[in-house]
Order: C-alpha cells, then sequence, then structure tokens
C-alpha cells in the first residue's frame, strides 16, 4: 500500500502491526531522509547485556579504570568497565565510589561513570574491596 502526500514529497510505505516507515521522495542529500516510527521505541538503544546478571565475587573480576573526556565539554571522567554486577550491586558499588571520592556519578550501560580523573583513587578503593585492577588510557 502506498500513499502519495499532495506535495508528493512524502510517501507512506507498508504497515504492519509493529511499525510504520516513511521516506521523502526528493533525491537531494541536505532534504532526503528516512524516519522510522516502531511501537517499541527506538531498537538501538535496547540494552545489551542481560538484565538479570548475577554477580561474579571480586576476587574473580578485573576491573578497567578508563579516563574519558570525549562529548563532554573538555570535562574528564573516570569509566570503570568489564564488571560482571547485578544492577542492584553495580549501583551500590557506584555509591561507595562516589562517596569515598567525594564526586558526583552515574552508571550507564553496566559502566561505572565517575567524575573527574579519579582512576588512582578507585584503584585503591577497589582494590581493597578485592578487585583486580588496569588502569587504561593516558
Amino acid at each position: 500500500m502506498t500513499i502519495s502526500c499532495p506535495s508528493d514529497r512524502m510517501v507512506f510505505t507498508g504497515i504492519d502491526n509493529l511499525s510504520l516507515l516513511f521516506y521523502t521522495s526528493d533525491m537531494n542529500k541536505n532534504t532526503a531522509r528516512t524516519v522510522w516510527s516502531s511501537n517499541d521505541g527506538d531498537q538501538r538503544k535496547k540494552e545489551q547485556r542481560p538484565t538479570n546478571t548475577k554477580s561474579l565475587p571480586p576476587q574473580q573480576q578485573t576491573a578497567y579504570l578508563h579516563r574519558d573526556s570525549k562529548g563532554r565539554g573538555g570535562k574528564s571522567v573516570t569509566l570503570i568497565k568489564n564488571l560482571v554486577l547485578s544492577d542492584d550491586d553495580m549501583k551500590s558499588l557506584a555509591k561507595r565510589i562516589k562517596q569515598d571520592c567525594g564526586v558526583g556519578g552515574t552508571v550507564k550501560d553496566g559502566v561505572i561513570e565517575i567524575q573527574s580523573e579519579q582512576r588512582e583513587k578507585i584503584a585503591g578503593i577497589l582494590e581493597k574491596l578485592g578487585y583486580r585492577i588496569k588502569i587504561a588510557g593516558g
């Protein structure tokens, strides 16, 4: 099924119970674009890791500490990656690190983000908890 709009610039194609697809027929690179709509929202942002992850003991894990400032207006954050923890354990570990460092932070997509350059201090905290540490990046 195809329906054209009066301007002949927008064409509606295909319908099923999950999605609608609209596209412009204008071939100009600056104005032609595909727009996708779905009942489930943006499928690209679906979480990649399982939500019911069981936590491994700290002695069996290696935490990777990265420094990152891209997309943050030049302000650096410390990223703690590769931890296999349940969501609750991840949040409680992030809370403890934030309190010990006296800074803010968050948990996003299984990565703990701590504001400012805190890799050495965080390494000490995690080592006391029994984690192995790898400091990555410059």
